[in-house]
């Protein structure tokens, strides 16, 4: 339990501090609100001159006692530790136009911004601030949270109209884009790998140099075609991406004209990928 604990704390700092890096570094000095309690900040310093961290302070105490009256004691816990610790992060990482031009900055702000989400997610764990309210209309509007986070975040983008430029509302709004694709990226998995149904009349002479050349099995899947209705087996083979084109040459060494259909997949669960042993 303290070994889950000491990991989890870790991961939920780094993804804090890349937050951090991402509107000190990136967003802020470009004024570039891209939504959140962050993007809050960052309007509230400019137009009202109030610190940033001192607004997200306030904001995560806020969230705090609406997460333990309204979600429970768990998720606050787990949401206490991030929310506390980016004021910190914020008052800590320097206040620097890392990047002087804005489409660059935003594109990087907007990067670690999405890979410090889903490390969060990942560890069932918040930054607070703007993603406790989608749950608490989960909770009790059966809304979801998609939905509310996209509301709150279109509330906070449109106030850039307000207090900066157009040019600010349309960076930060593709902020939010940008955002989004880096975490869906993550999510379906950097690691994919291919999935290859093969049906040819050589299935045992291309299923045998399969296992040969990748050291991996074949599943035989029996098929039969509803215009000829010939019986045919249909092997289903998975693998790295990089071994794609070996197997495209192993199939057309045995039947060039057979049919393939292939698909690229996330995420590949049991041996051979996800635990060692020899064939699948």
């Amino acid at each position: 339990m303290v070994k889950y604990w000491v990991k989890k704390i870790i991961f939920i700092m780094i993804a804090v501090n890349l937050i951090a890096v991402g509107v000190n570094l990136f967003l802020a000095p470009h004024d570039i609100a891209a939504g959140g309690l962050t993007g809050l900040a960052i309007i509230a310093e400019s137009f009202f001159g109030w610190d940033r961290t001192v607004t997200v302070w306030i904001g995560q105490g806020v969230v705090i006692v609406l997460a333990y009256f309204l979600l429970g004691k768990e998720y606050t816990l787990n949401t206490a530790i991030g929310a506390f610790s980016l004021p910190v992060f914020l008052g800590i990482i320097p206040r620097e136009m890392l990047v002087a031009d804005t489409m660059l900055s935003m594109i990087f702000g907007s990067a670690l911004f999405g890979i410090a989400a889903c490390t969060l997610y990942h560890n069932k764990a918040s930054s607070g601030g703007t993603a406790v309210p989608p749950l608490i209309f989960k909770k009790y509007f059966n809304l979801r949270p998609s939905v509310g986070l996209l509301l709150i975040d279109t509330i906070v983008v449109t106030l850039c109209l307000l207090v900066f430029d157009i040019n600010a509302f349309f960076f930060a709004i593709l902020s939010n884009v940008i955002t989004s694709i880096v975490m869906a990226q993550i999510e379906n998995g950097l690691n994919k790998k291919k999935c290859v149904n093969i049906i040819s009349s050589k299935h045992l002479e291309i299923a045998r140099d399969i296992m040969e050349a990748f050291g991996r099995g074949v599943t035989v899947i029996p098929t039969t075609g509803a215009y000829s209705d010939t019986k045919i087996p249909m092997l289903m083979i998975t693998l790295e991406k990089q071994n794609y084109k070996r197997l495209i040459d192993i199939v057309n060494k045995h039947d060039d004209k057979c049919f393939m259909v292939t698909n690229v997949v996330s995420d590949v669960h049991g041996r051979g990928f996800t635990f060692d042993s020899g064939s699948v």
